[in-house]
């Protein structure tokens, strides 16, 4: 079983920049395809960014240019640069990891943008 923490959230002013982390507890996150999604309220949960297993990343139009997600295998870690913020980015950030037809959800982390 792989537990996801989440980390790094706030509240920051528009055009600020925070990084999130997601780190698993008890098990490493080689071979998982990692993901961060965010719901804000009211709204469904939407993908943000993921990353491969080799490092191949996609990114919702929404943030292409702003967000930057990164992997790191030796530290079991993954990231997610957020620069550029704005008050639409405020949700709630969830770490997801992903293999075959196993799938892992973080508790998240709350990013607030004031403006």
């Amino acid at each position: 079983q792989v537990q996801l923490v989440e980390s790094g959230g706030g509240l920051v002013e528009a055009g600020g920049s925070l990084r999130l982390s997601c780190a698993p507890s008890g098990s490493g996150l080689n071979g998982y395809v990692m993901g961060w999604y965010r719901q804000a309220p009211g709204k469904q949960r939407e993908l943000v960014a993921i990353i491969s297993s080799g490092g191949i990343t996609t990114y919702a139009d929404s943030v292409k240019g702003r967000f930057t997600i990164s992997r790191d295998n030796a530290k079991n870690t993954v990231y997610l640069q957020m620069n550029s913020l704005k008050r639409e980015d405020t949700a709630v950030y969830y770490c997801n990891a992903r293999r075959a037809w196993t799938v892992y959800w973080g508790r998240g982390t709350q990013v607030t943008v004031s403006s």
